[in-house]
């Protein structure tokens, strides 16, 4: 059980023939929590904001159901922070989660005078309810777009600021260090090539890592770079083997396998078998509204049971005109596939949704290392657990983006002004990339790792994916690339590895990780995270 080598840097370059640019502070990754970092941050200071794709594709602009918070005068803190920590168990902080609970209402009102539209009755806000919360308290927008409506808000605001740059289509490759201290990164673009880019301080915020599974609700850009580029760098990482399922994504051959919220089920919609019968009575109390885990774990186990490919999501009871109103997104993207929402049993399987685990934070969202911060999925809080509470993680992307963004306003002025170039150099390899067919190894990964690594797990399955792993890595990770596949390829194989490590270490069931041969919760020995750091 030990994990892959993976070198310092995964491209060669060279201070004196790699052109520079300087920042205060750079944020890597434009979803909600790298949108709120940059609105937090000081405006005497410059701030670069650098994404993969544009600031409109990310995990949080798909987010369906919402954004949790005490908003009805008779809900009460004390309940929100009770159904975040029976979601995610033991392994949540206390004193996270209610210090993000707390805060909600006003990162909330802060995003409506920023522009967002919240869906409202009566001139308050429309309240939804979604699995492992007792009451009414998800705020929503558009009926199931509320990321993207957020992220539209946000983005318009931060476009605005005048201190404030972004650069689209650029790719991170990793972080550079020197002396214990991130000093900023190498990228690369179709306009610049490869860049050195310093800042005295950097922000992470990168998102997640669904696209390591063969189904997943999360959008192609998903490919767990953040995690890689950290654990590179020596950052520690914690919690790594907890990686929720949401239960319920369309299934269709031949269409994408997108998300169907679970404010479907907050509303009522049920969840039935091949023959109808609604089941998950027979697993869990609390029926529909149990948390992911458990209805994940229970779709699976009913699959299996009817030896059939997934199981129906059930509104036909419910009112049309409801139905219609609350979630538009989903009817249009159902109607493509000729299923009418409000009449149509809509098929559905768990997919992979959201990494728990990822680079560790303190309360103000620091890491390990010197310099950089982090913030949104690509990060361990504390908040979440083994099992995050549904729509908690809108509200973790801006508690947090606004915690990195006043750190890394502290730290920028901190430092003087010396925009020079630490000696930071990477040397080309003699052996140049093998003839590598990147798509096939990439197909081969997602699927091994819904084999092997998905809902139900067990020894055999984890030892045979760290073998095949294993392997691939030894000639992919040996490879310098000269273009985003390859480096996407290298940062999949090295968060998957270090997934399927803790994975095996973590002998018990707890939250979203469900070991078949340990299928018990072991407090005695694994009441507790598990933390990694590559060593020199």
């Amino acid at each position: 059980m030990s994990l892959i080598t993976s070198p310092r840097y995964l491209v060669d370059f060279h201070p004196k023939h790699t052109p520079h640019f300087f920042t205060d502070v750079l944020i890597i990754g434009s979803g909600l929590a790298g949108l709120r970092a940059a609105a937090e941050i000081d405006p005497r200071l410059s701030v670069l904001i650098v994404t993969k794709s544009e600031v409109s594709l990310s995990c949080s602009a798909q987010a369906q159901g919402g954004i949790a918070g005490v908003l009805d005068p008779e809900d009460r803190y004390e309940e929100h922070v009770e159904d975040t920590i029976k979601a995610g168990g033991s392994l949540c902080d206390e004193d996270v989660v209610r210090s993000v609970v707390e805060v909600a209402p006003e990162h909330i009102e802060q995003m409506i005078k920023w522009g967002t539209s919240f869906d409202r009755e009566e001139e308050k806000i429309a309240l939804g309810r979604e699995g492992g919360h007792g009451r009414h308290r998800i705020a929503h927008a558009g009926g199931d777009e509320t990321g993207k409506e957020m992220v539209r808000a946000l983005g318009q605001h931060v476009s605005r600021l005048r201190n404030v740059e972004v650069w689209d289509d650029t790719y991170v490759i990793d972080l550079l260090t020197l002396d214990d201290r991130c000093r900023g990164a190498v990228v690369w673009s179709g306009w610049h090539g490869k860049s050195m880019l310093w800042a005295k301080h950097v922000i992470l915020a990168t998102g997640g890592a669904g696209q390591l599974y063969r189904e997943t609700t999360n959008p192609d850009i998903a490919t767990s770079d953040g995690t890689a580029i950290a654990y590179r760098a020596g950052v520690e990482l914690r919690d790594m083997e907890f990686f929720q399922f949401h239960p319920t994504v369309l299934y269709i051959a031949g269409g994408s396998r997108s998300l169907i919220s679970e404010a479907t089920r907050g509303e009522g919609a049920h969840l039935v078998d091949r023959d109808g019968c609604r089941f998950m009575a027979d697993y869990d109390e609390r029926g529909e509204l149990a948390p992911r885990d458990i209805v994940s774990q229970a779709i699976v186990a009913q699959m299996e049971k009817t030896r059939h490919p997934n199981v129906y999501l059930d509104m036909t009871h419910l009112d049309a005109k409801l139905v219609r109103r609350r979630f538009p997104g989903i009817a249009a993207m159902c109607a493509k596939f000729d299923l009418d929402i409000t009449r149509d049993r809509i098929p559905v399987r768990p997919g992979a949704h959201y990494l728990m685990g990822g680079v560790t934070v303190d309360s103000q969202g620091r890491t390990s290392l010197d310099g950089l911060s982090a913030a949104g999925e690509v990060t361990s809080t504390g908040l979440h657990g083994a099992n995050r509470l549904a729509s908690n993680s809108l509200l973790e992307a801006l508690v947090y983006g606004a915690r990195a963004g006043q750190v890394a306003t502290k730290e920028a002025f901190r430092i003087e002004n010396d925009f020079s170039v630490p000696p930071i150099e990477n040397e080309a390899i003699e052996r140049s990339a093998p003839t590598l067919n990147l798509d096939d190894i990439s197909n081969s990964l997602k699927s091994l790792m819904w084999r092997s690594v998905g809902v139900n797990r067990d020894a055999a399955g984890l030892i045979e994916a760290e073998t095949d792993i294993s392997r691939w890595s030894s000639y992919v990770l040996a490879s310098q690339f000269d273009d985003p596949s390859g480096w996407v390829l290298q940062n999949m194989l090295t968060t998957s590895s270090l997934i399927i490590h803790a994975a095996l270490q973590r002998e018990e069931s707890r939250g979203a990780h469900c070991r078949s041969d340990h299928p018990t919760k072991d407090n005695d020995n694994w009441n507790r995270h598990q933390s990694v750091r590559r060593e020199e």
